[in-house]
């Protein structure tokens, strides 16, 4: 049997191409976003793939998934019970579902693009969370087996124009989450075995080096099994989907003040044994909508 890769990334390599490898980090370091070589990966890394032994030196990381590869991005609002109590709502009883279209993906270090639309009101917001990656083709699994379809987990920042998710987005929260590069995730996948316990990691916010939001996934109102599970009923989980299982407490929305993100902010997102992002704000230059 070949060997599995550790940590998945989709990358540029030094000779200009794009590759799939697996990250190779220094000793006792585990965040991809420090690699600067990797194995390469020849294959499907959704079925017979073979980590080889041919080194591939990064000049930059991609998102480690594209709209090539995942066909929905589902999302889980309201997922932490800290986080619901900070904005005075009561705690779902079922998972909260929403999309974002797979061009909001983004890599771990590019920038993201506040569009003039999202600058109509000063309302942009960074959400820190666990990102599962689906492996395999699923539908109506039950919770037991739910994690034996997962390749694996990553980080995740959903941004969030809050006067358009919650005030004009007529009970929808997709126009205030929409946008182009809104939902970065990386800098890899990491494989469940060394990823660890997804219902018991650390996860955190930092914007321009200030610690914002500082958690960890117990505080999960649905776990990891029970969301896999449940957006899986009567709805297919295709290989390369992903979902973002929610954010904890510490979002501007919540702060008094709020601390929205402006123009040149630098958002640091990392969750333990995960990696990190590092990806900064910049507002699309023109003039404002009037809306």
């Amino acid at each position: 049997m070949s060997r599995q890769f550790t940590r998945l990334i989709r990358f540029l390599g030094t000779d200009s191409k794009v590759y799939f490898g697996d990250a190779i980090l220094p000793q006792g370091v585990k965040d991809a976003r420090l690699a600067t070589e990797a194995y390469l990966i020849g294959g499907d890394i959704f079925g017979s793939y073979t980590v080889t032994d041919t080194k591939v030196g990064i000049s930059k990381l991609l998102s480690p998934l594209n709209d090539s590869h995942t066909r929905t991005v589902r999302f889980v609002g309201m997922n932490y019970g800290k986080h619901a109590d900070e904005l005075g709502l009561p705690r779902p009883q079922y998972p909260v579902l929403f999309f974002k279209p797979v061009t909001a993906l983004n890599g771990p270090t590019e920038d993201v693009i506040v569009p003039r639309i999202a600058q109509a009101t000063d309302a942009t917001d960074y959400e820190c969370e666990l990102v599962v990656v689906i492996g395999k083709r699923c539908r109506d699994v039950n919770k037991k087996e739910a994690l034996d379809y997962v390749l694996g987990y990553s980080c995740g920042n959903d941004l969030s124009q809050r006067t358009w998710q919650t005030e004009r987005g007529g009970g929808q929260f997709s126009l205030g989450k929409m946008y182009d590069g809104w939902a970065p995730f990386g800098p890899a996948i990491v494989s469940p075995a060394l990823a660890g316990n997804p219902d018991d990691l650390k996860l955190s916010t930092k914007v321009n080096g200030e610690l914002v939001q500082d958690a960890d996934t117990t505080d999960m109102i649905h776990k990891v099994a029970d969301v896999v599970s449940f957006y899986s009923q009567g709805s297919t989980l295709m290989p390369g989907d992903l979902i973002f299982t929610g954010t904890p407490f510490g979002v501007a929305a919540g702060r008094n003040p709020h601390n929205w993100l402006k123009d040149g902010d630098v958002v640091e997102i990392e969750v333990e044994n995960l990696g990190s992002l590092k990806n900064k704000i910049v507002f699309e230059k023109g003039e404002k909508p009037k809306l």
